[in-house]
């Protein structure tokens, strides 16, 4: 692992989360974060896709759902961001980027989610590189899915 490109990624996300709480709705201020070709998938309720729509300029209410990062963590080429808003809504958003642009987003919302070294078969046990901080869900049951990579 790269601390250096680490850093410079973390610090991609975070300018990306200002500019959208400060632009709500306005997407000309992401144009060179993110891909044209962006490839996305989610998982969670069919009613919490408010990335999506954030991104596409469909939710421009300032008083809809707000996404505020508690924690931003970057492994190589991936940055994992999250947040807990106490029992209402738990996520995950993983973004992959490539020379400093996002090229993949994956959204987790009401999710554990466990990142894992995918090794080749024969090895002794993968990797746990990351998991699911919500320490105000602790008391909840969440479907756990692992991002194998």
């Amino acid at each position: 692992m790269n601390s250096e490109i680490d850093n410079k990624n973390k610090g991609i996300l975070k300018t990306l989360y200002k500019a959208l709480a400060f632009t709500y709705g306005d997407t000309k201020m992401l144009t060179g974060l993110i891909a044209d070709d962006l490839e996305w998938w989610f998982h969670g309720p069919q009613n919490c896709h408010y990335m999506m729509k954030l991104l596409t300029g469909e939710l421009s209410n300032k008083n809809s759902f707000k996404f505020k990062p508690r924690n931003i963590d970057a492994i190589d080429d991936l940055v994992i961001v999250e947040e807990w808003d106490g029992a209402k809504a738990y996520w995950v958003h993983v973004w992959t980027l490539k020379n400093g642009v996002i090229t993949q987003f994956r959204e987790y919302f009401n999710t554990w989610l466990t990142v894992t070294e995918l090794r080749p078969m024969g090895c002794v046990r993968s990797t746990t590189l990351w998991q699911s901080h919500p320490c105000d869900l602790e008391k909840c049951s969440l479907l756990g899915l692992i991002l194998a990579i």
